[in-house]
């Protein structure tokens, strides 16, 4: 028998860790709602912390930052870059490698992440190769 499919009102107090290396407050997703085409979640990045590179396959993001100012790393060998900051909205297409961070020492940044992936991170691909190739290119202006 198929569960009864209804509104669901989820009060974030869990939280996962990522793959990519963050915690995330846990939203709408497959796991919390079963949902069937959609994850959302919230995302902090303490101050100078940064992601692991990584992709999703077969999926779209879009943020919306909150609170401060984030950058990004991207492309297929991580060398374009951007800053988001608040009130900004971020598409990333499916597939595209990216490697988020915060760039401020002191403040954290806050955004909400959707992903046309309703599983939290089935979806998520370590790109450990291209961060190796991003590292030591950065090693000289670090």
């Amino acid at each position: 028998m198929e569960p009864t499919r209804t509104c669901r009102l989820i009060r974030s107090s869990r939280t996962y860790h990522g793959k990519q290396g963050f915690d995330y407050a846990e939203a709408i997703s497959k796991e919390s709602v079963d949902s069937q085409g959609i994850c959302m979640h919230l995302l902090t990045i303490p101050p100078g912390k940064r992601a692991k590179a990584h992709l999703h396959e077969a999926h779209e993001t879009a943020i919306y930052m909150l609170q401060g100012k984030s950058a990004m790393w991207y492309g297929e060998k991580l060398d374009q870059h951007m800053e988001v900051e608040e009130g900004d909205f971020l598409y990333i297409p499916a597939g595209m490698p990216h490697m988020p961070y915060n760039p401020s020492g002191t403040e954290s940044c806050t955004a909400l992440l959707s992903r046309t992936d309703p599983n939290e991170q089935e979806s998520v691909r370590l790109l450990p190769e291209l961060e190796a190739l991003w590292q030591k290119q950065h090693a000289s202006s670090d």
